[in-house]
């Protein structure tokens, strides 16, 4: 019996060890765009957290997985804000370092994810945008135009972490803009170009704030006017965006739990309560599917979940989500905004606030990011993280009806307040 024992318990710590080291980086590629731009990009075997903060004066890129013997050490890099990048293994984690010959402005650097694309061979990639001092960049020369709604908090507490300089957008134009283009003359284009004025037309950079002309123009874009903004719940129209699904599993804990079926869970709860006081609620998704469809791009999936809150005129917009991290230890809740219009901020301290008031876990607090979901819509939209799968602790909680019931009841509740 003990020797049955001792082989059960190898294997286990075997197939621990397996699901542990299932992520690992295969190649880290560089180049350098027209607007002198580098583009670092980790091909990864499976989907990974990442992080990304400056130590010095160097940039760091984390990603959760493990570095392939295959991938080498440091390489050789052509730009003018770095001679080298440095792949350094920690184990459970590999580290991106690019020592820079410049000091960079603020919000200069921008990194984001795209998802493993079977059609054309593609893996998990992770891609971290700099640019120099001297560019302006649009987003022009991305070859791929897709986001990932994943803040991810970075194992070193650096005051980077706080303005979550990470997941952010870098899009050219959609489908859907493409469409409304048409419909515009090309002088009018051209106007609306040099005053960077409608948001289905052009896209506010992470580097530029937005000011209160555009926060005013974006929000009366919508077809019935201008949002309700208080009131009370009653009549008042609301787009609930559960995190990922179908074939997008979101984050994934250490037990195989899937984000995206929590956060449908708690934002069908969310509903509910919702609905019981007199509000009209819609999904983005009620079950486990994509929204656009099947072999979608990011940025079409992304927005198709935009286009739901503008279908229904919706009065709020609010994307549910969980968090990872490549610091096991790290947790709580945290709520995030763009500032588009001047209730966003109001609209996240609401959530936020009920969420940390009430439950024995971290408050991260609000954080602005500009999350495609958030930034790209008209109206007032906030992107809540209800804790850390890769916490066990939280892991744990948010698996139980108990952690479920309440997150979605705070949530509401915040919503209400904000109304009122």
């Amino acid at each position: 019996m003990r020797k049955i024992f001792l082989l059960t318990l190898l294997a286990c710590c075997m197939l621990l060890g397996a699901v542990a080291q299932a992520a690992q980086i295969t190649d880290v590629k560089w180049g350098v765009n027209k607007a002198d731009v580098l583009r670092i990009v980790v091909d990864v075997t499976d989907t990974a957290g990442y992080a990304v903060d400056m130590e010095g004066d160097t940039l760091n890129l984390t990603v959760n997985a493990d570095k392939g013997a295959q991938v080498p050490h440091s390489k050789a890099v052509k730009s003018s804000l770095a001679d080298s990048l440095k792949i350094v293994d920690k184990g459970s984690y590999t580290v991106v370092r690019v020592p820079l010959k410049q000091r960079l402005l603020e919000k200069s650097y921008k990194a984001f994810v795209l998802k493993k694309d079977p059609a054309t061979g593609r893996p998990f990639r992770v891609v971290l945008d700099v640019t120099p001092r001297h560019a302006s960049y649009s987003g022009s020369g991305a070859a791929t135009t897709v986001v990932s709604n994943r803040p991810v908090v970075s194992n070193r507490p650096t005051k980077n972490n706080s303005s979550i300089k990470k997941n952010t957008v870098i899009k050219t134009s959609t489908a859907a803009d493409k469409k409304a283009d048409k419909k515009k003359s090309s002088s009018k284009k051209k106007n609306d170009n040099k005053k960077n004025t409608a948001a289905a037309k052009t896209e506010t950079t992470v580097n530029k704030p937005v000011n209160k002309s555009d926060a005013d123009k974006l929000a009366v874009i919508k077809g019935n006017g201008r949002f309700s903004t208080s009131g009370g719940l009653d009549g008042k129209i609301i787009t609930l965006d559960a995190g990922h699904g179908g074939s997008d599993p979101g984050a994934i804990g250490s037990d195989g739990t899937k984000e995206k079926n929590i956060t449908l869970a708690i934002t069908k709860m969310v509903k509910e309560i919702l609905e019981q006081k007199g509000a009209k609620v819609y999904m983005t998704r009620t079950t486990d599917v994509d929204v656009f469809g099947p072999n979608a791009s990011d940025a079409e999936e992304l927005q198709a979940r935009v286009n739901v809150g503008e279908k229904y005129n919706s009065d709020m917009f609010v994307s549910l989500h969980i968090n990872s991290s490549v610091n096991k230890n790290v947790g709580g809740f945290s709520t995030y905004y763009y500032p588009k219009t001047d209730n966003d901020l109001r609209l996240a301290k609401n959530i936020q606030n009920k969420l940390a008031a009430n439950f024995g876990v971290d408050d991260l607090g609000v954080r602005q990011a500009n999350f495609y979901v958030i930034k790209r819509i008209s109206m007032p939209a906030v992107l809540v993280e209800m804790c850390f799968i890769s916490n066990e602790k939280e892991l744990t909680l948010m698996k139980g009806q108990w952690f479920q019931k309440k997150t979605a009841r705070l949530i509401a509740e915040g919503i209400e307040k904000y109304f009122a």
